[in-house]
């Protein structure tokens, strides 16, 4: 702490104005704790006895009684009231993918029995919904009458009409994305309940065949669902992406085979995109093949695979400014696509952007772009970037999680939390009082709806907090889900700046390299070049005026490059002018920060510092490779 005080007595007060967050990290671990939270706030049905989100009550408890099958339980999937099905089925598959990639992080934080029970309160649901082969129940309650009133859902007066589809009203993309949340979580409950992993593959199994059999778009035939969720993508993606799942979760060849046999016509290897969420869903069938490309499972395929891993970096480096047609951003940093809940393209890129961090780290590659290649590291840091931004690091310093930091919504679009709690007052709330009473009110939500992921900013960073304002105040469960992944996997290294970003994951079947005799450490200092084991990348990040001088912001990031430990790291730093931070020095030099003392295999380490000047002179004094 003297440290760190000490180094923010030496730097201008403007750097402690222009960039808050170069001083400290933000709380990953409360972060997700708080996300995960969200979910019990969203739960439909009959609660549990360790509901921990109190102001909640027993709701729908009646749903799909007229038809003759029980839909009690499942998600409400944001302000509403309805249970849409096809968002909420994505929103099950990014939470069990989440799970499924960083268990051990959400374990070490405490957090994975609660992200498990999140997941299992989603596939409970499914497996009520699926009560035959191809039969499918796909929401339940209407939009149109859900809007028409602003209720509790322990007080609704609206329809509960349950829509299914089935051979003769097929949908092939809300089958599809079922079953790939199936599989999924078959994965998450594998060890710790085998029994209902085989039961969920077995849905699974049933629900991809349905897809494939019957094809159609399910909203043409659960009509009511085009006004909310209407699949403009159409089908083919979700096939892909359930036969990825299955794959993944069964190891039966027959699911490998049907994604290079289909990946052309169904548009996984053609389809070049910039955006991936619960509609569009071929960046993450790309991202799923490009990762069994990695584990060398493509076999005779790898051709085809190798057309999936080509558009998967390609919209990689759409995220990082580095393709031939990057996405928009406001102007504070924020992944930008549409005015209407932006937030959930936000966390979704970025858990594709973590994750293929991961892959890439390691299988040892690294991304390419079309302005060349480029670290893996980057695309976590480009994650880490975003959460940070919408955690509070944004011209606005706010936070667009409810619940975390000081400054965040307090009028969120939500119809449980902008109503007083049927605990603390039981007197019923009618269709339409609800809206004249609460709806309208200017004052904050009687309920904090805590870690709920709202819409968030405009086009150019602006955001106005209030109720009426559904287009930037309103949360969804399929913003929170990937966002577990995200926090999980920042939340077990490091805060702030002095984080090692990649680490490297498991993976099946890893690239054999040929032993490399140990190095002598070298004693003069020598700058990396690309035959040395060690790597320095160096740019500018952010530049700002201040009377009339010109500051920059560079990062630094060292990739240990060999296949061997790296210690001992000495780095010799000349024409440095500003602070620095995730180094320590010691004498003339610059060591590892003092929570780390090695660099395993293919991971890398970055700093970052801050002066008036062109780049410092970073070079490689000493090391030991182990």
């Amino acid at each position: 702490m003297g440290r760190l005080m000490r180094l923010i007595s030496m730097a201008p007060l403007f750097l402690l104005l222009c960039l808050p967050f170069a001083f400290g990290g933000h709380d990953y671990n409360q972060a997700l704790s708080k996300s995960i939270l969200f979910f019990e706030a969203q739960r439909s049905g009959y609660l549990p006895h360790n509901q921990r989100v109190t102001w909640r009550a027993n709701s729908g408890l009646n749903d799909g009684k007229a038809s003759g099958v029980d839909l009690v339980g499942g998600y409400y999937d944001a302000g509403d009231n309805v249970k849409f099905g096809l968002p909420m089925a994505f929103t099950i598959t990014m939470m069990s993918w989440s799970i499924i990639e960083y268990r051990k992080q959400m374990a070490a934080n405490g957090e994975l029995g609660h992200a498990m029970d999140a997941v299992k309160w989603g596939t409970d649901y499914f497996i009520k919904a699926h009560p035959q082969p191809y039969v499918l129940y796909g929401e339940v309650g209407d939009g149109n009458s859900d809007h028409y009133c602003w209720q509790r859902p322990e007080d609704m007066t609206t329809d509960r009409r349950a829509y299914k589809i089935d051979p003769s009203n097929p949908g092939s993309d809300l089958a599809g994305e079922t079953a790939a949340a199936m599989a999924a979580a078959s994965i998450v409950f594998r060890r710790s309940n085998p029994a209902y992993s085989r039961e969920l593959l077995r849905h699974a199994y049933q629900l991809f065949e349905f897809a494939d059999k019957y094809r159609g778009k399910y909203d043409s035939s659960i009509t009511v669902a085009q006004k909310y969720y209407r699949s403009i993508s159409g089908y083919n993606d979700e096939l892909l992406w359930a036969a990825a799942w299955l794959y993944q979760a069964s190891n039966n060849k027959y699911y490998l085979n049907y994604l290079a046999k289909n990946g052309d016509s169904m548009g996984g290897t053609g389809w070049a995109m910039t955006e991936f969420g619960w509609d569009v869903k071929y960046a993450g069938v790309q991202t799923l093949v490009a990762k069994f490309l990695m584990q060398g499972k493509a076999g005779h395929h790898a051709p085809v695979f190798e057309k999936y891993r080509q558009k998967a970096e390609y919209f990689m480096c759409s995220l990082i400014g580095k393709g031939s047609r990057n996405i928009q951003k406001t102007p504070g940093g924020l992944i930008y696509r549409q005015r209407w809940n932006n937030m959930q393209f936000v966390t979704s890129a970025s858990f594709l952007a973590t994750v293929y961090s991961d892959y890439l780290t390691s299988y040892r590659g690294s991304l390419k772009c079309a302005s060349g290649n480029v670290v893996s590291s980057e695309l976590l840091s480009f994650a880490k970037s975003q959460v940070d931004y919408l955690l509070g690091d944004n011209p606005r310093a706010t936070s667009y999680m409810v619940g975390y930091g000081n400054n965040y919504p307090r009028q969120v679009h939500h119809r449980g939390s902008s109503i007083v709690s049927i605990k603390a007052n039981p007197k019923f709330v009618a269709c339409r009082q609800g809206y004249a009473t609460w709806y309208t009110r200017k004052a904050s939500d009687p309920n904090v709806l805590t870690g709920a992921l709202v819409g968030g900013p405009d086009a150019y960073d602006n955001f106005a907090d209030e109720r009426d304002n559904y287009e930037q105040t309103e949360p969804a469960t399929y913003n929170n889900a990937p966002l577990l992944g995200i926090l999980a996997r920042l939340a077990g290294g490091h805060g702030g700046y002095n984080q090692l970003l990649p680490v490297v994951a498991p993976v099946p079947n890893p690239v054999i390299a040929k032993p490399q005799p140990t190095l002598k450490p070298k004693r003069t200092p020598t700058p990396a070049s690309s035959s040395s084991p060690i790597t320095i990348n160096q740019k500018m990040t952010t530049s700002w005026n201040h009377k009339g001088k010109t500051y920059c912001r560079y990062s630094t990031v060292v990739t240990n490059k060999s296949y061997k430990t790296l210690k001992a790291l000495k780095l010799s730093i000349s024409k440095l002018y500003g602070p620095i931070w995730g180094l320590t020095k010691s004498g003339n030099s610059y060591g590892f920060p003092e929570w780390l003392n090695s660099l395993p295999a293919g991971t890398s380490l970055e700093f970052v510092y801050i002066h008036a000047a062109s780049p410092a002179d970073v070079s490689v004094s000493s090391y030991n490779l182990a």
